[in-house]
């Protein structure tokens, strides 16, 4: 008996893509797809159904049920070393029952049966394989087994979260539906999010043409506030997300020849290259760069956009603020804008920026319809709040150390740094070149956060600091005195 990971190397399975196949849904729509290129994992009782090329049981009690199923319709066979009794590892590993086990025994003589470490078994795992990280169901474990055996590229098909199973699998409804005790399925993805980001793996559904398409409005000196907000949306999303900042385009913006309908800020022309960026196909996210993200964005990703070419998020209307559109999701096929054309109209009088920018009238059906908590302005209610959106300029956490919700920002910046989503190296440079405060370093490197901001050094630190937006060709705070500071200050940080 060999494990996993011996087996995809002796195979070379990391050249292939894999499909993960559930008992959710989604699984109805399987023969809607052509998986014939594709390595075929089953999770539990799917091997009933249909042929794979690896069949992955986590229970003792399934394998006893399907142990038919598995030897004509599975390839291999893989299960943690100690196959789960009663939702928890058992007390005998697979070496041992399959001496016992007649239907075990014969797979491993015919060299198809192969294991893996679960992390819910530690103390009793073999060290000449990996550990598999193993949280709440058997979904989150087989995507975890792929991507820690360097398969990077991942579809699913029947792993839909919700509380249901497939119409396929009515009968197993009272026998195994949620029997580990928790509320729903949309727990694994938490569990996939943690091993997406790991390992990098690229993981999205059959039902999807490709990773989740996040385009962010942004500037070079906003960078470190754009990697924070990569990394809170991918550790919460149970699928792949590209994140593309857009100053990092290369499409250019013309400038109106009005200076009333001319930019208010260097991105908020940027939205209107979505579609030409996403080849006027599919589906597209946008958001600001100054913004946090608490829950998973395929909440958004998912909706049903019928016949709407703009789903946005809008502030309650007694708030009195006018829509912004700086969190929305986009049908980039509908939407057949040109920036070109788009500045044309507003040189020709045809539009102005209020039409533009609040209005959206170059979309032909706008809906509000995304919650308010997905674009929540310098406001954050625990439990609630989905994005955090840090609008006020010049209390931004990365600028300003006074922000009134800076702890939160700073968390999720140290996780970024810690995980080595970034590094202290970025940081550091990021303070050098002059992008964010100097006093960033020293509340990354101290414990409690609520000291730096009453602290002295800290002032000291950002005594010449002038935040990007405010720098002009001249400013008294940064002449030649100001220079020499900052000098002397990056030189100690680049020390630290």
């Amino acid at each position: 008996m060999i494990s996993f990971l011996d087996k995809a190397i002796e195979e070379k399975w990391t050249d292939y893509s894999w499909l993960i196949i559930g008992k959710g849904p989604s699984f109805e729509r399987i023969s809607d797809f052509d998986t014939s290129g594709l390595k075929t994992l089953s999770l539990n009782h799917i091997i009933e159904k249909m042929p794979v090329d690896v069949a992955h049981i986590t229970d003792w009690d399934v394998f006893e049920a399907c142990h038919e199923s598995v030897y004509k319709n599975a390839k291999y066979l893989v299960m943690p070393l100690y196959p789960h009794i009663n939702n928890r590892p058992g007390e005998q590993s697979l070496f041992q029952l399959a001496t016992t086990n007649p239907h075990l025994m014969q797979l491993n003589e015919e060299g198809r049966l192969l294991w893996y470490n679960s992390s819910l078994a530690a103390g009793r795992c073999k060290e000449d394989a990996p550990v598999i990280p193993v949280r709440y169901f058997s979904a989150d474990a087989a995507v975890a087994l792929l991507a820690y055996s360097g398969i990077d590229a991942i579809r699913t098909i029947g792993i839909d979260g919700g509380t249901r199973y497939s119409a396929s699998f009515n009968h197993l409804n009272d026998k195994t539906l949620l029997a580990n005790g928790q509320s729903s399925f949309d727990l694994q993805f938490q569990a996939i999010a943690e091993t997406l980001l790991k390992t990098g793996a690229t993981m999205y559904p059959l039902t999807e043409s490709g990773p989740i398409k996040v385009y962010v409005g942004s500037q070079k000196e906003q960078i470190l506030a754009v990697k924070v907000l990569e990394y809170s949306i991918k550790r919460h999303t149970g699928a792949s997300v590209d994140v593309f900042p857009m100053h990092e385009s290369t499409i250019t913006i013309p400038m109106p020849k009005d200076k009333a309908n001319q930019p208010r800020t260097p991105f908020s022309f940027q939205r209107f290259l979505i579609p030409e960026l996403n080849g006027h196909t599919g589906k597209a996210i946008y958001v600001d760069s100054d913004m946090q993200v608490f829950t998973d964005i395929r909440d958004l990703w998912q909706r049903d956009m019928g016949d709407v070419d703009i789903f946005s998020a809008w502030e309650p209307g007694d708030t009195h603020r006018i829509p912004q559109y700086s969190v929305m999701l986009l049908d980039c096929e509908k939407l057949k804008w040109d920036i070109k054309e788009i500045v044309k109209l507003l040189d020709s009088g045809e539009l102005d920026y209020e039409k533009l920018m609040f209005q959206m009238k170059v979309a032909k059906k706008v809906d509000p319809a995304i919650e308010f908590e997905w674009n929540s302005l310098e406001h954050y209610e625990e439990g609630k709040t989905k994005l955090l959106h840090y609008t006020d300029m010049n209390i931004q956490p990365w600028i300003n150390k006074n922000n009134p919700l800076s702890k939160i920002w700073i968390r999720e910046m140290r996780e970024c740094i810690k995980s080595g989503f970034i590094t202290e190296a970025f940081l550091k440079n990021e303070i050098i070149v002059g992008h964010v405060r100097p006093s960033l370093w020293l509340q990354y490197k101290q414990k409690r956060l609520d000291i730096v901001r009453r602290s002295k050094l800290a002032k000291l630190l950002d005594f010449c600091f002038v935040p990007p937006h405010k720098q002009r060709p001249y400013n008294r705070r940064v002449d030649f005195f100001g220079r020499l500071y900052n000098k002397l200050i990056y030189t100690l940080i680049r020390l630290w």
